[in-house]
């Protein structure tokens, strides 16, 4: 194993992000590692690996949110690229950076050399699919001198830096890709906690890297166990089973002292996904007609009970800019519920690893039948729908999805979710005005304009009928009375690190 790091410079991150009304911090605590061994922390998750813990899908939050994995750079409190594996990074021009690397070393005692975080953007820019974070993005990475890694992109790309503190840009060792059509995070990783062993899909075992560049992290280790049913995951809390459980439904949210529960605002939104491409809601003026079917505020008030606010938009108050830049859609289909053909009967699904959205999805069922529409609803675990939707199996889904994690870029959410090339456009939606509108939000890098551009491309999707933003979250998350130093993050991409402890 390596030597323990030397101290290390801290230099101040570079480039914009929207200012969020929640803070990223540690549930109280100090972030310095202490001397004594320390216990091992019991964690509750609420989605299990979908995909063997690969960095290139929905489990790379998996691997950020247990201090396993690392970017060359992070998000900090108010969602500006600041430094992890990159001390400090500079542009050369329009569409190169240089980086420059601190002294770590992976979990498996290997250098984190130029060369090695090369080989691994290579690698995730080559994932098939597209990891979100790249969505209409070329990028290629080389070593450079002095240690650093030059970063290319195709087009000019200002975001850059937060782009590469996306959960499925993380920098691995050379052994992650020993297989040829695998990746694997287990002892590969830079994050102070290093995956030992999987059980399937129910757990997961991890002990403290104590040779992590950030300090010695204050637990030995995290237990983790993944329990998709949210009151179950609640009871392990309360039981003891568990120090932290993440998700705690909020009709479990009253049920729980105020001690042990935190809520914090995240840049969450909970929509309907309407298919735009074949099915039932093909026809805009359907997809118009079932917008205007649905009452927001009944969600907000009745199935989140509070703790959420009425749909205002794809991007929520928690970005606090969004609000007096929004700009409403135009050119709007007219709603008409015969466009759906006779007799013909929406498949509307959802998934119950957030234990909210069924309820939702119950609600708007009964919103549209009310209105015309035949319904049929269909729930499943969220590993066993993604691909059907995807795939645009059903005519409406309804998704709860974080609109910064994938970059903390305002507009690259949308241009993977929205767009024709997007890799993960669940309205499978493919419209020239949409993909003009977000092609010029890309291009601009002044942070004011670039959020106006956003609003624009915002209103060009809305215009479509393809989504309708039901409601904003706010988190829940369960604390254990004698636990300190969790990550309250509006971004949903941390939760355990250095200074979390019992």
């Amino acid at each position: 194993m390596p030597s323990t790091p030397r101290r290390r410079r801290f230099v101040a991150g570079l480039l914009f992000a929207p200012l969020l009304t929640g803070c990223f911090a540690a549930d109280g605590g100090d972030a310095s590692a202490g001397r004594s061994e320390g216990s091992r922390l019991k964690v509750a998750l609420a989605f299990p690996p979908a995909e063997n813990f690969s960095p290139y899908g929905a489990d790379a939050t998996l691997l950020s949110r247990l201090g396993v994995t690392e970017g060359l750079t992070r998000l900090d409190a108010n969602g500006v690229a600041a430094p992890a594996l990159a001390e400090s990074w500079s542009r050369e021009n329009d569409r190169g950076w240089l980086f420059t690397l601190r002294d770590a070393a992976f979990q498996d005692g290997t250098e984190v050399t130029p060369k090695a975080v090369a080989a691994s953007l290579t690698r995730a820019a080559g994932a098939d699919p597209v990891t979100a974070a790249l969505s209409g993005v070329e990028l290629t990475a080389e070593a450079a001198d002095d240690g650093r890694v030059r970063v290319t992109t195709a087009e000019p790309d200002p975001a850059l830096p937060l782009r590469l503190s996306s959960p499925g840009l993380v920098i691995l060792s050379a052994e992650a890709y020993a297989e040829k059509d695998a990746v694997s995070p287990v002892g590969t990783a830079t994050g102070p906690f290093e995956l030992v062993e999987v059980t399937g899909t129910t757990a997961a075992t991890l002990d403290r890297y104590d040779d992590y560049w950030g300090g010695r992290a204050q637990a030995s280790g995290v237990d983790a166990r993944f329990i998709a049913d949210g009151t179950a995951r609640t009871n392990a809390l309360r039981t003891g089973e568990a120090d932290i459980a993440e998700a705690v439904p909020v009709s479990q949210a009253a049920s729980l002292d105020r001690a042990t529960r935190r809520e914090t605002a995240t840049t969450r939104t909970t929509s309907l996904l309407l298919n735009t491409r074949s099915g039932a809601l093909k026809d805009p003026k359907a997809r118009a007609a079932a917008r205007e079917a649905i009452d927001t505020s009944v969600l907000a008030k009745g199935v989140y009970e509070g703790h959420a606010d009425s749909g205002a938009g794809i991007y929520g108050p928690a970005l606090t800019w969004a609000a007096d830049k929004r700009v409403q859609p135009a050119g709007r289909a007219a709603a008409d519920v015969t466009a759906v053909a006779a007799g013909q009967t929406l498949t509307l699904a959802t998934y119950d690893n957030r234990p909210e959205l069924p309820e939702v999805a119950q609600v708007l069922k009964q919103q549209l039948e009310k209105a015309g529409f035949k319904v049929k609803l269909q729930v499943r675990e969220y590993a066993r729908l993604e691909s059907d939707a995807l795939a645009g199996k059903f005519d409406a889904v309804v998704s709860a999805r974080n609109t910064m994690l994938d970059t903390g870029d305002p507009v690259s959410i949308l241009a993977g979710d929205y767009t024709c090339e997007g890799s993960y456009n669940l309205a499978l939606l493919c419209d020239k005005n949409v993909d003009r509108a977000v092609s010029a939000a890309e291009s601009v890098t002044d942070t004011a304009k670039r959020q106006d551009a956003a609003m624009t491309a915002e209103a060009a999707i809305l215009g479509t009928d393809a989504v309708v933003p039901l409601v904003h979250q706010r988190i829940i998350t369960g604390v254990g009375a004698e636990v300190s130093g969790v990550l309250l993050d509006p971004y949903e991409r941390g939760l355990v690190g250095v200074g979390t402890r019992r």
